[in-house]
């Protein structure tokens, strides 16, 4: 058996970032950007106003109380296309260029108008209520890096820079195949000893949810003849994932039948739990990720694997699950050679603050605790025995847009 983190390494080496595509801004939530977005223009284009009220000199002001003339109005949008003398006052509400001349804001609370003539109540400073031109940005600037997911925010920012159309990485095109004569399509009718599929879905939305497309190849029998057919209709994709078929059963048939002459096998078995059945290699250029058949298994390896996959074709910077130090608030016992992932919930620490309580069961078929989990308590191999109190490393299940 191998590492976690020489089968991450091993699991990423082939994989390289995808080719940039063109889409329109309405259409980048969630992509990754592939070359940095520069604004084509600047914001606000000119002095603007940040409120409604009066555009004025400062220096008229100064004796407050006074009273100016006024010479006409800039609603939001338009310029006044004259400049501001002594002693003038320009009507102008929120967004409203300012006039040459004018460098101060009077807001309307402060003063009364009576047909051309305004009073001033109160004086105002230089550039108040003013927003200079390029407050927020200036045409050149780099505003949103490559290599950033594209946030609601994002999007927001990158639509006020006059960009119609962004360069993001193409979607990872992943074919998703679950194995088993014992599965079934949820609402099928169950046999004796037959299970309702739950790998596939659970694939598929992990795969979308960390930005990648999904080849539904349905579920193979364990026949040989039509294992390799399905997998014919994976080609195109960028990652074939397999659930079921990889242990040593004498029907668990991905590394049998893939294995003989088909499959580059790079390596099977890894030291961790759940999850050691687990392979990975080659098929005509395509890289395929053989994940175990029991569901939480399934889960804690695309949290592990998958999603560093993913991230890596996306063009992401970062590939490992990120984690995070927390206290924990139950006595753990001392760990064997296996990397544990032990499902967890946050909870309010005895001292304040959040803490992190494993599960009193860690049964690997029970995929109702894994739902119920907020993260995953990382054990390295070999941990010693922890006590409430302690530190320890976790990954949070909050990810991608609504979390694992």
């Amino acid at each position: 058996m191998i590492s976690v983190e020489e089968a991450r390494t091993r699991i990423l080496a082939p994989l390289k970032p995808l080719p940039t595509e063109i889409v329109p801004v309405s259409e980048g939530l969630g992509r990754v950007l592939a070359r940095d977005a520069v604004a084509r223009l600047t914001h606000p284009p000119a002095d603007v106003s940040a409120m409604d009220g009066y555009a004025v000199r400062a220096a008229d002001t100064e004796k407050a109380p006074t009273t100016l003339t006024v010479v006409g109005e800039a609603p939001a949008g338009q310029t006044f296309g004259a400049r501001l003398e002594e002693g003038q006052a320009l009507r102008i509400f929120t967004g409203g260029t300012l006039p040459e001349g004018a460098d101060a804001i009077v807001i309307q609370e402060e003063t009364e108008q009576t047909g051309d003539r305004v009073t001033i109540r109160a004086s105002v400073a230089l550039g108040a209520y003013v927003r200079p031109a390029g407050l927020d940005f200036r045409a050149g600037e780099s505003l949103i890096p490559a290599g950033k997911p594209l946030s609601v925010r994002d999007i927001g920012l990158a639509a006020a820079m006059n960009l119609p159309w962004l360069a993001v990485r193409r979607q990872p095109r992943i074919a998703v195949l679950a194995t088993g004569d014992e599965v079934v399509l949820p609402g099928e009718p169950l046999n004796p000893g037959q299970i309702v599929s739950s790998n596939g879905f659970a694939l598929g939305a992990f795969i979308n949810a960390f930005g990648g497309e999904v080849i539904n190849l349905g579920i193979a029998p364990d026949d040989p003849e039509t294992l390799e057919t399905v997998v014919e209709g994976a080609r195109g994709s960028d990652l074939i994932v397999t659930t079921g078929g990889a242990s040593v059963g004498d029907h668990d048939l991905v590394r049998k039948v893939l294995g003989e002459g088909r499959m580059s096998l790079d390596f099977w078995k890894i030291a961790m739990r759940p999850g050691k059945p687990l392979l990975f290699g080659q098929i005509g250029g395509t890289p395929l990720l053989g994940l175990p058949g029991n569901p939480v298994s399934t889960i804690v390896c695309a949290v592990v694997f998958l999603r560093a996959a993913l991230a890596r074709m996306s063009g992401l910077e970062s590939c490992a699950s990120p984690t995070q130090s927390m206290i924990l608030e139950a006595d753990l016992p001392e760990n064997d050679r296996r990397q544990d992932y032990l499902r967890a919930r946050f909870v309010q620490g005895d001292a304040g603050g959040i803490a992190v309580r494993p599960f009193e069961r860690q049964d690997s078929s029970m995929l109702r605790t894994l739902c119920d989990a907020d993260c995953l308590i990382v054990r390295p191999p070999f941990a010693p025995a922890a006590q409430a109190g302690d530190t320890v490393e976790v990954i949070s299940l909050a990810g991608g847009n609504i979390g694992v």
